[in-house]
């Protein structure tokens, strides 16, 4: 069982009550943003008042922003040094939230670009799986650092029907073996249609549970929530396992 109260990583996660059942099938995996399992280290989460669906996918919100910063400087107070996210949509608020804080802020897996943009041949181009394509816009990618120079292909798993219920029947329960044959199918579609993808970064926290199977299907190197989180931990000083994947 963590010790929560050694914890020097917090994760900033979606209000209580606000999470579509089919999302809270994708928590209890191992390898999810918001599964104390994932880690073979110490994690503090913290529900942030006002955040949803609506209010991180759809239309970021100011107020969620402000909510965040109060809550992470009372982290901070108690012995917080690196603050995480559990919707990589939270990506939007990297500049302001790295403003107001002082330990180092990582919203969002899509920081993990530019670093994987920068050691793939020339030429070759990174893909991102989305939860929702339509919904990732030039903001979210600007914000972590991403330049018009830099290749990158963006697939949405909106378009799968199973995943979709997210949206568009969220009080329902996903298939899960469905699920997990969609993801795998979007990355295997990727390389098929762009052959020169030479590595995928998944931006939604739901997603790293599926990366070994993306892995073997593509065989190409998986960045996710759960790479980050690597080196925030090292960041810091821990010294263990990354995760339990």
């Amino acid at each position: 069982m963590q010790n929560v109260c050694s914890a020097k990583i917090a994760i900033l996660c979606w209000e209580e009550g606000q999470i579509p059942r089919g999302l809270m099938q994708l928590e209890a995996l191992v390898g999810n943003s918001t599964n104390p399992a994932s880690y073979f280290f110490p994690v503090r989460f913290c529900r942030i008042k006002g955040t949803n669906i609506e209010t991180v996918l759809e239309n970021p919100s100011e107020n969620v922003l402000k909510n965040m910063i109060e809550e992470s400087k009372k982290l901070i107070g108690e012995g917080i040094e690196v603050v995480t996210t559990s919707c990589g949509f939270n990506a939007i608020f990297q500049r302001e939230l790295s403003a107001a804080l002082p330990v180092p802020v990582f919203t969002s897996s899509l920081l993990q670009l530019p670093f994987v943009n920068s050691f793939l041949a020339p030429g070759k181009s990174t893909a991102v799986i989305t939860a929702k394509k339509r919904a990732l816009k030039g903001e979210h990618l600007r914000a972590v650092g991403i330049t018009p120079e830099m290749r990158v292909e963006i697939f949405g798993m909106e378009d799968s029907p199973e995943w979709n219920k997210i949206f568009t029947r969220p009080d329902e329960f996903f298939d899960m073996d469905l699920v997990a044959k969609e993801v795998v199918a979007t990355a295997v579609k990727a390389v098929r249609e762009y052959p020169e993808i030479g590595a995928f970064v998944l931006e939604c926290t739901d997603l790293p549970p599926f990366s070994k199977a993306i892995r073997e299907a593509v065989k190409l190197p998986v960045f996710d929530f759960i790479t980050m989180m690597c080196y925030a931990a090292r960041s810091v000083g821990i010294r263990t396992d990354c995760s339990a994947l």
